[in-house]
């Protein structure tokens, strides 16, 4: 895990992933189904070593959870795994990280955008949302993705193969039936997820016949560390038949070496439940506790 001399490594032709928000739910899962998958690969987040706390929905409590945590796992099924730490309301830590991953393995061949921002105002009404959250929002959500891409889709372009894969909402297609705190959503959140759903059209009409993927992942209703934290009734979610990021993560691991049958209308976005139903993932086990 500590090798510095990409050239000197005769894996340096394996392929590698840079996975954002890797030290639980989605992010852990799909480092780990990747490099089980065959992939190298970087993870980032802002918790590197368990206990450690830092704020979620406006509490500081620690979650389960960290990239030390991830590692040990994908060591487990044989995986290389690049610790970064890094914040998505910082975008320069997150261009640094991926720098760092671009020094330590000389190449990066799927970005998966996959944080995103869980602080305060997600959930504020349109009249009281604050023009600071909104730009922690877009900051997470909108401007730390395009730095990222802007730091690694050149050096996909130049050998002509990569993937991008941003993680969007279904709020961000459908407006909320009720408002936020009725079972429905607010206006900030949503919207940046909407805007960043514009970014994967953008990339392959800027660079077609490039060989560089991009799409984007919408994984309906999973159940997470910060959804428990703040609360959630997980007994009235079950309704809504949730996923579970294990499965989540199969479909990306899946996409990653294949690409999206025509039927899953790809160019606008991936419904990743219905992909791990049609592909029989729905019931993949967690590979964070294996």
């Amino acid at each position: 895990m500590n090798k510095t001399d990409a050239g000197n490594d005769d894996t340096v032709d394996t392929p590698v992933a840079f996975i954002t928000g890797a030290s639980r739910g989605i992010g852990a899962e799909s480092a780990i189904a990747l490099a089980r998958a065959g992939y190298r690969v970087a993870i980032t987040a802002r918790t590197l070593s368990d206990g450690e706390a830092h704020e979620h929905v406006g509490n500081s409590a620690p979650l389960p959870g960290s990239l030390q945590a991830t590692a040990r796992a994908v060591e487990r099924v044989g995986g290389e795994a690049l610790c970064l730490r890094g914040d998505i309301l910082e975008p320069t830590s997150m261009v640094d990280a991926a720098q760092a991953a671009l020094a330590h393995f000389g190449r990066v061949d799927l970005l998966f955008n996959n944080a995103v921002y869980q602080g305060t105002g997600n959930l504020e009404p349109l009249l009281d949302v604050t023009d600071e959250q909104l730009l922690q929002i877009y900051r997470g959500n909108v401007f730390t993705p395009l730095a990222l891409v802007k730091t690694l889709l050149p050096g996909m372009l130049q050998r002509g193969v990569g993937s991008v894969f941003n993680m969007v909402s279904a709020t961000a297609f459908t407006n909320p039936p009720a408002p936020a705190d009725k079972g429905g959503w607010s206006f900030a959140y949503p919207s940046s997820k909407a805007a960043l759903a514009r970014m994967a059209g953008s990339i392959r009409a800027e660079h077609p016949a490039s060989g560089v993927r991009a799409y984007n992942l919408e994984p309906g209703l999973v159940i997470t560390e910060v959804m428990r934290l703040a609360g959630i009734d997980e007994a009235v979610m079950a309704r809504f038949k949730p996923c579970t990021p294990a499965a989540i993560a199969a479909v990306v691991a899946w996409l990653a070496d294949n690409d999206p049958r025509e039927a899953w209308q790809a160019e606008e976005v991936l419904r990743c439940p219905a992909i791990a139903k049609e592909l029989d993932l729905l019931h993949t086990p967690s590979l964070m506790e294996a």
